[in-house]
């Protein structure tokens, strides 16, 4: 029990700046396994922006409340799945080679490419989300980042990693995902679901999911795998892509 718990305090460690033991560490071995446990990140994270987003729609606008939602997600997690996403919107944008893609998405500065692409993929949650109905907002909140995230830890999985430890940015990076540990990280992806009273919400499972596998089929094309900018870029188009095709399934149920 107690190395389960330093695995979980591994993963809320890594993926939130939730303050966490002082005797945990980015253990590679608890890094790894702690990948399991990265659904259930999502689970609290979107927790707490659902929370946000229903306490504050008592007193406030709905875009007032979507907005400060966005805004305690990237304090929780301190935008690392958005700056994923802007290095691989830098990345991919502006270099032609594998060498220069990665190089690229090394640099922490942000380029006019990532900036573009984060004004874009925020203003996608907000639409999205504006048009949904006020009710249901905090339930695909929660979700959603609790899937996207499931799909961003499966490529662990199914692709491979193509950064050398040396070469890779400040934070290590899980590299392996064992069987077991998917289903585990498939079970808190998808039970997250059942807060909706409808089984018909599971069709977005499968939608989600082809973006992650057409995601991965881009970056194996180009640098022939993933980094852990891929992983993030995955989560937040993953999660728009929940939001958009949960909209296009309420009109049709």
């Amino acid at each position: 029990m107690k190395k389960e718990i330093k695995i979980f305090f591994t993963a809320l460690m890594f993926y939130t700046r939730i303050p966490c033991p002082k005797w945990i560490n980015h253990d590679a071995e608890y890094l790894n396994k702690a990948t399991r446990y990265f659904p259930l990140i999502g689970w609290i994270v979107g927790g707490a922006c659902a929370l946000v987003f229903y306490l504050a729609s008592f007193y406030l606008s709905k875009e007032v409340s979507l907005i400060l939602s966005f805004v305690s997600g990237i304090l929780i997690t301190g935008a690392f799945h958005e700056d994923g996403f802007a290095d691989v919107c830098d990345g991919f944008g502006g270099g032609w080679t594998k060498e220069k893609i990665l190089d690229i998405m090394k640099d922490s500065r942000v380029g006019a490419y990532g900036a573009i692409g984060l004004i874009f993929i925020f203003l996608f949650k907000f639409y999205l989300l504006l048009s949904i109905d006020s009710k249901f907002i905090p339930l695909v909140i929660f979700s959603a980042h609790a899937y996207s995230r499931f799909c961003a830890a499966s490529f662990i999985l199914t692709h491979h990693y193509v950064r050398e430890n040396e070469d890779s940015k400040a934070k290590p990076v899980a590299k392996s995902l064992s069987s077991s540990n998917f289903v585990i990280a498939l079970l808190f992806g998808v039970t997250a679901l059942l807060v909706f009273k409808s089984q018909y919400v599971f069709l977005l499972l499968i939608p989600v999911y082809f973006i992650k596998v057409f995601l991965g089929r881009y970056f194996t094309k180009w640098i022939g795998g993933y980094t852990g900018d891929c992983l993030g870029a995955t989560q937040q188009v993953c999660e728009v892509g929940f939001y958009l095709f949960f909209i296009i399934l309420w009109k049709f149920i």
